[in-house]
């Protein structure tokens, strides 16, 4: 049996669980980076839940992780650069 993806939730877009869970952070990481301008989300379902693309936003957690990680960068550092 098929998952069916309920109509308020466009396709081919995740809401901030399923992200979190793709990138292996926690749902209040997404929502931090959200807050702070750096990772933009491609709008609301209809129930109110912020929605992301896959590919677009797993791109700039992988910069965010490496310029915290690997350059030691704080987020308003991280801000000029994405």
């Amino acid at each position: 049996m098929q998952k069916r993806r309920p109509k308020s939730i466009p396709e081919g877009l995740l809401k901030i669980g399923q992200l979190a869970k793709r990138f292996s952070v926690l749902p209040s990481t997404i929502n931090y980076y959200t807050r702070e301008g750096i990772l933009p989300s491609a709008g609301r379902s209809q129930g109110g839940y912020r929605l992301y693309r896959p590919e677009q936003a797993l791109a700039i957690l992988r910069k965010i992780e490496y310029l915290q990680r690997q350059k030691r960068l704080s987020i308003a550092e991280i801000k000029k650069k994405i």
